[in-house]
């Protein structure tokens, strides 16, 4: 069992979703975003933007690795940002587009 976080853009929710569930199901405790701004069309602040982001950091030091939604590859900055944040602590980081059938085998 291990704390996995999930980064990614928000605009991947299908994604997020089904690596929760998949990750979930190995016994796994999943940490995700708190919520899809990007699918579900929410208007968000700079000051709320900060603030997540700052959680996102949070509980990437939670956990022993981040899973990485880059649905076609895509890896936007912020998700850049926390790649390079759980490298320099230590964190496993694998990927979504090159990992998927790993964690898909129940």
């Amino acid at each position: 069992m291990a704390v996995i976080t999930l980064c990614g853009s928000t605009k991947f929710k299908p994604q997020f979703r089904e690596a929760e569930a998949v990750l979930t199901l190995q016994g796994h405790i999943v940490l995700s975003v708190g919520f899809f701004e990007q699918s579900d069309g929410i208007e968000i602040t700079e000051a709320q933007e900060r603030m997540l982001k700052e959680l996102h950091f949070h509980k990437i030091n939670m956990s022993e690795e981040i899973f990485v939604i880059d649905v076609n590859g895509y890896i936007g900055e912020s998700t850049r940002a926390e790649i390079d944040y759980a490298n320099r602590h230590g964190k496993q980081v694998r990927y979504y587009s090159k990992d998927r059938l790993e964690y898909a085998a129940l």
